[in-house]
């Protein structure tokens, strides 16, 4: 297993989850939601980076059931070619985490009301737990590996 804290990101349409693993890579905790209103996303994301001292993302692509891309999909690859400038980014199949989420908060307790504020967060845990779970079963890497160059190309693109 690789040593450094990574940060999972929970990529929605009005709010980002952030998650953080510990330095070991064995367990994920939630960290904040990222209201994309009110901050802009890819900075912010790169500000926990360093305050955390992440070696790496993982960034949920949202994929349907049948495999194929979602609306979705795309605006978690912009927005992880983006942070990929700042440190590598792993895009990981993130299918049904949001139901995880929420089947697990409901377990615990909190009504879907009560779920909104926190939700997103639960969401990047899940995705990064998952993650990190693999990784640990499988002896390799989660996902697809971004670099900066992917970021330089995306930006050629737009």
């Amino acid at each position: 297993m690789r040593q450094g804290v990574r940060i999972g990101v929970d990529v929605g349409r009005a709010r980002v989850g952030v998650s953080r693993s510990d330095r070991d890579g064995l367990l994920a905790t939630p960290v904040e939601t990222i209201q994309r209103a009110s901050v802009e996303p890819v900075a912010r994301l790169r500000e926990l980076a360093a305050e955390l001292g992440a070696v790496e993302a993982v960034v949920g692509l949202p994929i349907s059931l049948s495999g194929g891309d979602t609306p979705s999909t795309q605006d978690a690859r912009e927005m992880a070619a983006q942070l990929a400038a700042a440190l590598p980014v792993r895009l990981v199949d993130e299918r049904l985490s949001t139901v995880t989420a929420s089947a697990g908060m409901r377990a615990s307790g909190k009504s879907t009301r009560q779920q909104r504020a926190t939700i997103d967060q639960a969401a990047a845990v899940v995705i990064l737990q998952h993650a990190l779970d693999s990784e640990r079963a499988s002896g390799r890497a989660p996902g697809e590996l971004l670099t900066d160059g992917d970021a330089v190309a995306q930006r050629e693109e737009d």
